[in-house]
């Protein structure tokens, strides 16, 4: 494409229609792109089924655009940005469903880390499933609040939380150590494990009944520590996946940037798909490059029609390289070139070239 062409499209690239726009923002702060998000987050969810583990954690898509709901966090490598709450499958690392952060809403009724749960599970309750959370989901309420709904909640809880008796916030015990706790009504199971002298980690689990430690560990990690350790990251790699092959440009406008989150997301999508589909393994580079071509080619005009026998030439005969470079044969070109015309053996350059084989003009 020309660059031109490209900064065309850019400048009058739009989400959303503009004369409704006005209407809209006032109740929907996402509105520039919410149809877009909603429908790419509805295919999420309808064309994959999740295994028994999914894990909802955020991720912050680094930008600094201006934007009313711009993030500041400082513990990530890129300080600025816009929040997204993610649920991935813990085993194929596919995105089920995913939820923008749009700043403080006063008219919630539950706490936040309590609707980001039940909002990013609802498609997938009532079927036996497990999540796995940080401290800011997990409290005593909502792992109630999952099980009555056939889903049950592993997940670190904060330790001055109000759900936290109070003997057990200052609790300490020897080094790996572990001391389990259950509810009145026994739904819950409180797992106290003593990771340092001067640090231990409270965990919150109704999967399991009793904590078993396995003999052969050196630190002795009970099989809820085991557990979460195993079914943590999985947000995290899908974000570490987003950023190391991503389609993001530079642009002021925050839902271009989105959009191109969404890009990033889908492409680990359909990557998660066609191997499953498939039922064998490619890189994702591989991947991303051969879907990228594929689309382009869709909506690519053909310029020439190519004959039967430049077509079994481009299947069964690369392109001849000579061991020498020569100059291009065309008389108005002064490149210098290794490879050669497929059908004449003349040296040809890439620029003389007329196809995707290499086809010079007098062949042509």
């Amino acid at each position: 494409m020309p660059r031109d062409r490209f900064k065309e499209i850019m400048k009058y690239l739009r989400f959303d229609v503009r004369s409704e726009r006005s209407t809209r923002i006032i109740t929907d702060k996402f509105a520039l792109i919410s149809q877009v998000w909603n429908r790419f987050i509805d295919n999420c969810i309808s064309c994959y089924k999740p295994g028994e583990n999914v894990t909802i954690d955020e991720q912050l898509f680094a930008t600094k655009v201006r934007c009313p709901f711009i993030q500041y966090m400082a513990n990530k490598p890129d300080k600025f940005g816009i929040k997204f709450w993610l649920c991935v499958d813990v085993k194929s690392k596919y995105l089920l469903n995913a939820y923008p952060y749009l700043g403080k809403d006063e008219t919630r009724p539950q706490s936040l880390g309590q609707h980001i749960v039940m909002h990013l599970m609802e498609p997938f309750l009532n079927k036996g499933r497990n999540v796995t959370t940080d401290n800011f989901f997990t409290s005593v309420s909502l792992a109630q609040n999952l099980l009555s709904k056939r889903t049950t909640l592993v997940g670190t809880i904060n330790k001055g939380g109000p759900d936290i008796p109070s003997y057990v916030k200052n609790l300490t015990l020897d080094l790996y150590d572990t001391k389990a706790l259950k509810t009145e009504n026994d739904q819950c199971l409180l797992t106290v494990y003593q990771t340092k002298r001067s640090k231990n980690v409270l965990l919150l689990s109704t999967l399991h009944d009793s904590v078993h430690i396995h003999s052969g560990d050196v630190k002795k990690k009970p099989e809820t520590v085991m557990f979460y350790n195993s079914t943590k990251n999985s947000v995290a790699v899908v974000d570490q996946m987003a950023r190391r092959y991503s389609t993001r440009a530079p642009s002021r406008r925050w839902p271009v940037q989105v959009f191109y989150n969404i890009l990033d997301l889908s492409a680990i999508n359909a990557w998660v798909l066609y191997q499953e589909i498939n039922n064998k393994k490619i890189r994702r580079r591989e991947f991303i490059l051969r879907l990228a071509v594929e689309l382009s080619n869709i909506l690519e005009e053909p310029t020439r029609e190519e004959t039967s026998l430049q077509r079994s030439i481009a299947l069964e005969m690369p392109a001849t390289e000579l061991r020498k470079r020569r100059n291009c044969y065309q008389t108005h070109c002064k490149n210098k070139t290794n490879k050669v015309c497929d059908l004449c053996k003349k040296p040809l350059c890439g620029r003389c070239n007329l196809s995707k084989i290499f086809i010079c003009h007098n062949c042509k």
